[in-house]
């Protein structure tokens, strides 16, 4: 079972500790958010619904491409960038992140972050690292 209060957590701690990154959230793949850290003028359950259907679209371009199985989906506008990394089955992380971040560094810090969500998420399956 999925300590929601200890995601919710280590979302903020994620955007705090992380100057390009700008706000993120933890979804499942239909589309509900688990927790999130989001600017004021976005809501939480439309970031979640969009970011199903980013996963849905990125899923059949993988298929359709013969990519195999999607691990990350990269949006890039002028204004920054959103990312929607697998987090297993169960949950996606979606980050969005300046236009000055440094990709790599930025990639490097989502992977960390998934994961420790991947480890709430099924503690069972990470034993107590």
């Amino acid at each position: 079972m999925a300590n929601l209060s200890s995601l919710q957590g280590a979302l903020q701690n994620f955007v705090a500790g992380s100057a390009s990154v700008q706000g993120a959230a933890v979804v499942t793949p239909d589309g509900l958010p688990l927790a999130s850290v989001l600017p004021g003028n976005m809501d939480e359950e439309k970031t979640a619904a969009m970011s199903a259907a980013m996963l849905s679209l990125g899923e059949r371009i993988g298929t359709e491409l013969a990519r195999g199985e999607i691990d990350r989906i990269f949006v890039q506008g002028k204004t920054g960038y959103g990312v929607l990394t697998s987090c297993g089955e169960d949950a996606m992380l979606l980050t969005l992140a300046s236009e000055d971040a440094k990709q790599g560094l930025l990639f490097m810090e989502i992977k960390q972050m998934t994961q420790r969500i991947s480890a709430a998420l099924n503690p069972a399956t990470f034993g107590a690292s």
